[in-house]
């Protein structure tokens, strides 16, 4: 039997993700990073810079999920409100870590360590830092919750130390079959046979052209952890696409 695997929810914090004026890819970095760990991305949220609504997209996400990435708000500026959000949702002081203030003074020297720049030396009380090899200013985790930066190269980095925090599970395996010539609605009964043929894989259907000009199609896309099972139902699924007169490459 399968073990079940981790599941992960994303917190994205920020007014500028929201008003458009930044576009996220760390959504996008995190999915990836956690496919390849074999941990179930199930949900994701984006806020803005509002203290309660931070405080409880956190507490329903910490409580529905094994892991919760947050990214934004750890900064030195009035409006990074990520740590004192985490703190109030798990109910616990906001103190200045001693590690990361002597972080944060080789960095910046102590002429230059300014009030601003310890903000960012503030840790919710039982929490760890995690390393940024990036600029130096700790994330920090506490609990099952994981505080990143939002600059998308400083949260890629930061990564590399949670890794080793995570439980992992079996790996997703994906096969495509591109479908072309035909629309979805020419291969929905093939596909929903084969979706209720073979319960353990899911199948996506991704269409691209929508008339416009050019080719015009499909991408099915197989996903499951038993690589043996997806490698069959992609085979059996290609059988039938061709049998039915439509044309479908692997």
């Amino acid at each position: 039997m399968t073990a079940i695997a981790p599941t992960a929810a994303v917190l994205i914090i920020g007014d500028e993700i929201l008003s458009g004026r930044t576009r996220d890819t760390n959504l996008n970095t995190i999915a990836r990073f956690l496919a390849a760990l074999g941990i179930d991305l199930l949900e994701a949220r984006t806020v803005g810079d509002r203290a309660e609504q931070i405080i409880d997209a956190l507490n329903t996400l910490r409580a529905g999920h094994d892991y919760v990435f947050t990214t934004g708000g750890i900064g030195p500026t009035h409006d990074d409100i990520t740590a004192d959000c985490v703190a109030r949702a798990f109910g616990v002081a906001l103190p200045e870590h001693p590690d990361a203030v002597a972080i944060l003074e080789r960095r910046y020297g102590a002429a230059d360590f300014n009030t601003a720049r310890r903000r960012m030396a503030r840790i919710p009380e039982g929490g760890s830092l995690i390393a940024n090899p990036v600029t130096d200013a700790p994330g920090f985790q506490i609990g099952n919750v994981f505080v990143m930066a939002g600059v998308p190269q400083i949260m890629t980095a930061m990564l590399e130390d949670v890794a080793p925090r995570l439980r992992t599970g079996a790996v997703v395996h994906a096969r495509t079959l591109k479908v072309t010539g035909v629309g979805e609605g020419d291969i929905a009964d093939i596909l929903t046979a084969a979706s209720r043929a073979t319960r353990e894989v899911s199948f996506g259907s991704y269409p691209f052209g929508h008339g416009s000009i050019g080719e015009v199609g499909t991408n099915l896309v197989l996903r499951g952890r038993d690589e043996a099972a997806v490698d069959a139902a992609a085979s059996s699924l290609l059988a039938d696409l061709t049998a039915a007169g439509i044309t479908a490459t692997a």
